[in-house]
């Protein structure tokens, strides 16, 4: 492996391990401090950091890897995320930054829902951070499972850890960089470093499809549609052989915004409410050209593979393959860190909101109530690193598949809290009894869906994904129960 590509990685990884001190000094003496930043995040920040944690490697690999086998039909996924990240910023940010200091003040989800629906606060904190955990820790090992895959592409026989393999060393690293920022820096160290991490993502995927298609090898536009005609016709269209429940499995992605906790966490710690529709408007134009450029990757790259003769026996590694042939050691590096900006962005955002739930939802409010901040932030970075192991563990697999690890745990979390978000926001009817019952259905759904095989293969057709029957069970379950039950004094003005 040449020298330069070490050198661009370890000053990444470097500059991530420097931040992370730097945000121990400045946002860790309290529980708020070091679960929600003091809610200090500037709009850049905050939405850089949304978007970054919420994209992670399936950007780089799970979507390119998509469209490289299946072309333009993988695009509606994107396409899906795009309006769903536009409407969870106009509908629930501001209600979200203003209803979680309105009620309690809380720096939790579970925290938000409990002091929402008091009567009900200590089942709904017990189940909701119950749901967080199991589904972060699939959705963590997802990151894990594509940093192994870096590892294992990019620098086979390089790395030898107590004889482990490249695949299951690629495992450690990544977890264990993502620790030492993490446990020690907390919400704002993990913010800054998505925000930097966020640059290098964006910039990676400006500049390897323009290299892909107009570099030598790549013919532009003209070349690399034809090449693609030949191969497959059905490549370069949107629709062609694409059913209907193809495409709407594919556009409702979208839909799991709005019960992402690891996202609009980001949105209860921006600093004013003012400042909202201007963080949504640089995230948006950042989510705009990142998928763009992943997209393009995706189509491009098969055509360009197809033209040299490459031979990719996995097509989520489209972006390593390419970084190491097309670039210079140094360039290669930094396109390396870019992919584990986007894996890291996502792995210790998720590993936070995991042990802010363990932290203040299970041991504050079982074994310690009188826990002090100090204890508290201690009890929080011990929870950081036991989440990452259960998640290492889940990674171990190395045949596992980013996209798929990714699309289980995003349908559960948008099937579990995406409607109860929206309606606990939004409908003032909302009380105790019918959150829970959403939160248990939604999440129940997603798991029985997919045990049963249902996201693949559906009454002899084509897979539904799991996230619309568990997002239309969940909201059907909210709005029934609600309506039939009645707890006293929760039928509250809320702000609107």
């Amino acid at each position: 492996m040449a020298i330069g590509v070490w050198i661009s990685l370890f000053a990444y990884f470097a500059l991530m391990i420097a931040i992370g001190f730097y945000a121990m000094q400045r946002a860790t003496s309290s529980s708020e401090d070091y679960m929600l930043g003091g809610r200090q995040l500037s709009p850049q920040v905050a939405a850089l950091s949304a978007g970054a944690s919420d994209m992670s490697g399936w950007l780089l690999l799970g979507l390119p890897g998509a469209l490289f086998v299946s072309g333009l039909g993988q695009a509606w996924i994107g396409i899906g995320l795009l309006v769903g990240a536009f409407f969870n910023w106009v509908l629930v940010a501001p209600r979200l930054r203003e209803q979680t200091v309105h009620y309690g003040n809380a720096i939790t989800i579970p925290e938000f829902l409990a002091n929402r629906f008091p009567t009900r606060a200590m089942s709904l904190r017990t189940v909701s951070a119950i749901v967080i955990v199991i589904f972060f820790a699939v959705y963590t090992a997802s990151g894990l499972v594509a940093g192994g895959k870096l590892f294992e592409s990019a620098f086979s026989g390089v790395i030898n850890i107590g004889g482990m393999s490249d695949y299951a060393a690629g495992v450690l690293i990544t977890l264990g960089v993502v620790l030492a920022y993490t446990v020690v820096g907390g919400f704002l160290a993990v913010s800054l470093t998505d925000f930097v991490q966020g640059c290098i993502m964006m910039l990676a995927l400006v500049i390897m499809p323009a290299v892909v298609l107009f570099g030598e090898g790549g013919g532009g536009f003209d070349q690399a549609s034809q090449t693609l005609n030949e191969v497959d016709p059905t490549l370069l269209t949107w629709t062609e052989g694409l059913t209907f429940i193809g495409w709407l499995s594919a556009v409702t992605w979208g839909l799991g915004y709005f019960g992402q906790p690891h996202i609009i966490v980001r949105f209860m710690a921006i600093r004013t409410l003012k400042e909202v529709p201007v963080a949504r408007n640089i995230g948006m134009s950042w989510m705009l050209i990142s998928l763009v450029g992943a997209i393009s990757l995706g189509i491009f790259g098969r055509a360009y593979a197809v033209r040299n003769g490459l031979d990719v026996q996995d097509a989520e590694t489209i972006f390593i393959i390419l970084a190491n042939l097309l670039f210079h050691p140094l360039i290669t590096g930094f396109l390396y860190a870019a992919l584990l900006a986007a894996i890291m962005s996502t792995i210790s955002s998720q590993l936070l909101v995991s042990s802010s739930s363990l932290t203040e939802d299970f041991y504050r409010l079982f074994l310690r109530k009188e826990a002090t901040d100090k204890e508290t932030v201690a009890v929080g970075r011990i929870c950081v690193v036991l989440v990452g192991l259960v998640a290492a563990v889940i990674a171990s697999d190395p045949n596992s598949q980013v996209l798929g690890l990714v699309s289980n745990a995003w349908a559960g979390f948008g099937s579990a809290f995406g409607p109860l978000i929206i309606l606990s926001l939004m409908w003032s009817r909302t009380n105790g009894a019918g959150a829970i019952a959403g939160m248990v259905v939604g999440a129940a759904t997603v798991m029985i869906w997919i045990s049963l095989g249902w996201n693949a293969s559906f009454m002899g057709g084509p897979g539904v994904y799991e996230i619309i029957p568990g997002f239309i069970a969940s909201f059907m379950a909210i709005l029934v129960v609600s309506s039939v039950t009645a707890d006293a004094g929760e039928y509250q003005q809320i702000a609107r």
